[in-house]
């Protein structure tokens, strides 16, 4: 089973629950209709790495705001790519078929280390530079779904151990990257940064 760290203490996450369509702009950006209801998916254990691979001309990067679960509560904060293989999705979606093929392949989770959540979830914020580049920033007022209405419907269908990550979605700017490629993902409080990552694509 594979690990991540949160408070420096390695953890074991059952599974990865994702949120799609969470962003107004990504959801233009790809042409996507307006969900009814929450986009809820899932990545298995398999899925988590911390090692940012290149898997396809076609896979996309998905930064995104991510949280830890213990007790049943929102426990930790870290940022996360959300790794796509875009033409094998959109061939399932005009189909009408599950997106695993696409979505919860080994690797297509690549997370940060996580820390305690000390401070407002309102105040959270993400960015993403490659190659110095910014390519994506997210703020809690851009979520059309908030984090405890998130963690509220992932609970009347399905239950979230202690270690379990939340994806929250991705906003604009997603876009398939190249070997060597650096990215780096912070979250912030505010103007104060909680953590920053770094990855070189292999």
């Amino acid at each position: 089973m594979n690990t991540l760290l949160f408070n420096n203490t390695p953890i074991t996450p059952s599974k990865i629950v994702c949120i799609g369509r969470n962003y107004v702009e990504h959801i233009h950006e790809l042409g996507n209709e307006f969900p009814s209801s929450m986009v809820v998916f899932n990545k298995p254990n398999s899925a988590l790495t911390d090692t940012l691979r290149f898997f396809s001309p076609d896979t996309r990067f998905e930064g995104e705001i991510c949280f830890v679960i213990m007790d049943g509560k929102i426990a930790g904060v870290g940022f996360g790519l959300d790794l796509t293989k875009a033409e094998i999705q959109n061939r399932l979606k005009v189909k009408g078929l599950p997106w695993e093929r696409a979505k919860g392949f080994d690797g297509s989770a690549v997370l940060s280390n996580f820390i305690p959540l000390t401070v407002p979830l309102e105040s959270l914020r993400m960015t993403l530079h490659i190659n110095d580049l910014l390519t994506q920033q997210a703020t809690y007022e851009l979520m059309i779904y908030k984090p405890l209405e998130m963690l509220e419907e992932i609970k009347t269908f399905m239950s979230l151990e202690d270690g379990d990550i939340i994806m929250s979605g991705t906003p604009k700017g997603v876009n398939t990257y190249c070997i060597g490629d650096e990215f780096v993902g912070r979250i912030y409080s505010e103007d104060e940064l909680l953590l920053e990552s770094q990855w070189i694509v292999k």
